[in-house]
């Protein structure tokens, strides 16, 4: 049968087959699990999320590739990624940075903790800052596109991830963030 409307369904997700630091409630180290469990049961983990800032003080968005897990399609506010089992939160987050934008060798600022529950979701997230303006190479498998605007602009984009909306409201409410007008 096909469809009168013409309309496409969504493709299928991807999940990574890899094994995730868990923690509990207070963010103390408790095991480990493949991602799918992890999503399933909800379980408490530990992610990173890295603002990218150029020179002009933009914040790099990312479009979410459609088969991304969670959130297909929406738009990230920063880099970023689970903590895998045993991993450390900064070697984490260097290595979701250079996977999402090919970005290697810049200083990485750790500028704070957060946590996120929401829709399921149970994140101890850990926040760092870059600055840089060079050339971008997205990895096409969860990157889609990526573009450049103001924090406050940002916040005010339609589908927006909610964890990474969360980390910008935090850093701009602590004034690591600035908004520039």
């Amino acid at each position: 049968m096909t469809d009168p409307l013409g309309s496409q369904a969504m493709p299928t997700p991807f999940i990574v087959d890899e094994r995730i630091q868990l923690v509990d409630a207070r963010n103390r180290p408790c095991g480990s699990a493949p991602r799918a469990a992890m999503r399933r049961f909800r379980y408490w983990h530990r992610a990173t999320y890295i603002l990218v800032l150029n020179a002009q003080g933009e914040l790099c968005v990312q479009r979410r590739t459609l088969t991304k897990e969670v959130f297909p399609g929406g738009l990230d506010l920063a880099a970023g990624g689970v903590v895998e089992a045993g991993e450390a939160v900064h070697l984490a987050a260097r290595r979701e940075l250079a996977e999402e934008l090919g970005i290697r060798g810049v200083p990485l600022h750790h500028v704070l903790e957060f946590r996120h529950a929401q829709g399921g979701n149970h994140i101890f997230g850990s926040a760092f800052l870059v600055r840089f303006d060079g050339p971008l190479e997205l990895q096409p498998e969860e990157v889609a596109e990526a573009f450049w605007v103001a924090p406050d602009e940002a916040l005010a984009l339609e589908g927006v991830t909610p964890d990474t909306r969360q980390a910008v409201e935090t850093l701009l409410q602590a004034g690591i963030l600035e908004v520039r007008r």
